[in-house]
């Protein structure tokens, strides 16, 4: 009993891990060795009515669990390859198949309401491999599972998928993404040709304003190009994974946009939090700390988040991993709105004390506006954009993607706007008629909360 509920357990999990899955969609081909899983899950893919699913095992080798200790006593272990195999099943019906092994332990791949592909009676006795093609007429989006039944009976094998959908006037054109995300290609490429024009916008900017020009909007710049050929790389992996399965290298290249883009991203905000080059020349200790913590974490979760992401959920812990990187993301986006605070505490102090409060209230309102900026940015790309994935329908799975791009678009252009090296920078002198008014304004300011 304890062990079935173990494997009930596993399955939950399962289903997280779903919701939990990237958008890459290629072709794998994964080896395994001595896995006692009770359930993998290989892939979700979204078909049409002409979808396809290519599945080949081959090197199977079954075996007693390593251990003794992970059978119960009372129960012996038994070598049946019929409760070992491949199904197809959606969320909803995994849900009632769970509730129907528990209930009765009926084996996940014999319950009637899953597509059933074949068990590993199906292999050829003497090669030990099996390899099917298998239609798919009914659209809907589906997961690859592997099941075991068979009491943690140890599975060694090599195993390679391809799921697809067949397009073109005859029926033979094969397009590896899933249904839902095949407007992604079009949404990178129309999102990069905005970037390249925004670099344009800065650089013009920059250029007319030469003497205003500091370092902090130098690396604006950068990080702006940088997001330009992150889209393009990730525009051209789809389009090569869509017609072929595979990204032909353009991974590498998205991989390392997206691995300066993510730490640039954080060291601009935390820099134009604490003024730095333009408020003030240099950094405190405290803010060097911040910056000390922000960029090692976010070096180490990109480069987890590239392992986890090419692995694939059927990788042993892959939805811990995803679940503990998610919450290292937050970490570290929360940790980035510090400066920010005590650059509008150290404002308001100033507003009251040197005498030049009209300059200093400006300013002031700029960090404020730039702190619930940021934090709506944060809260929107990490938790709206996740709980849009989760509920949108499989056709519009897409529409999660481009809510994140359109976000980070309008929080590069405010940020941009504000802090932009132009006559209408916040920061430039404010006349001496408006110091009294502005004075008695931020006396009242005491009372704002973050």
């Amino acid at each position: 009993m304890a062990f079935r509920r173990l494997q009930v357990l596993l399955i939950f999990c399962v289903l997280l891990a779903g919701t939990l899955h990237s958008t890459r969609a290629e072709i794998k081909n994964p080896r395994f060795e001595r896995d006692t899983r009770p359930i993998i899950l290989f892939e979700k893919f979204g078909f049409t009515l002409r979808g396809v699913v290519n599945i080949s095992i081959s090197e199977v080798v079954l075996a007693p669990p390593p251990s003794p200790s992970q059978v119960p006593d009372s129960e012996s272990v038994s070598v049946d390859p019929s409760r070992l195999g491949f199904f197809l099943a959606t969320d909803d019906t995994l849900v009632q198949v769970i509730l129907d092994y528990e209930r009765s332990e009926v084996c996940l791949i014999k319950n009637p309401l899953v597509r059933f592909l074949f068990a590993f009676s199906d292999l050829d006795p003497k090669t030990k491999s099996y390899s099917a093609y298998y239609p798919i007429s009914d659209a809907n989006e589906y997961g690859l599972y592997y099941a075991n039944c068979g009491r943690s009976v140890a599975v060694s094998m090599n195993v390679k998928t391809a799921m697809y959908n067949l397009e073109g006037p005859s029926g033979d054109v094969k397009n590896y993404l899933p249904a839902g995300q095949t407007q992604l290609p079009a949404v990178y490429l129309s999102f990069f040709f905005i970037y390249v024009a925004l670099i344009g916008v800065w650089i013009w900017l920059c250029w007319r304003n030469r003497p205003l020009v500091h370092t902090i909007h130098v690396l604006m710049g950068i990080l702006v190009c940088i997001k330009a050929f992150d889209l393009i790389s990730e525009a051209e992996d789809k389009i090569h994974i869509k017609s072929t399965g595979t990204p032909h290298g353009w991974d590498v290249a998205f991989y390392f946009f997206s691995f300066l883009k993510g730490i640039m991203l954080f060291v601009v905000i935390v820099l134009i939090g604490t003024g730095w080059t333009i408020l003030k020349p240099f950094l405190q200790d405290k803010e060097k700390k911040v910056l000390m913590i922000v960029i090692p974490l976010q070096i180490f979760s990109n480069i987890a988040s590239v392992v986890i992401d090419e692995t694939g959920p059927f990788a042993t812990d892959w939805a811990t991993w995803k679940q503990l990187l998610l919450l290292l993301d937050i970490a570290c986006c929360c940790a980035v709105l510090v400066p920010i605070m005590w650059s509008i505490r150290d404002l308001k102090r100033a507003a009251q004390t040197d005498g030049k409060a009209a300059r200093t209230l400006v300013k002031l309102t700029l960090f404020r506006q730039y702190y619930i900026v940021l934090f709506v940015y944060i809260y929107f790309t990490r938790v709206v954009v996740f709980a849009l994935t989760t509920v949108t329908i499989y056709k519009y799975r897409w529409i999660s993607d481009f809510a994140a791009e359109l976000a980070s678009l309008a929080f590069y252009t405010f940020t941009g706007y504000k802090f932009s090296p132009g006559e209408s920078n916040p920061y430039l002198a404010v006349e001496d008629d408006e110091e009294e008014a502005a004075a008695k304004e931020a006396m009242n300011m005491d009372d704002f909360e973050l």
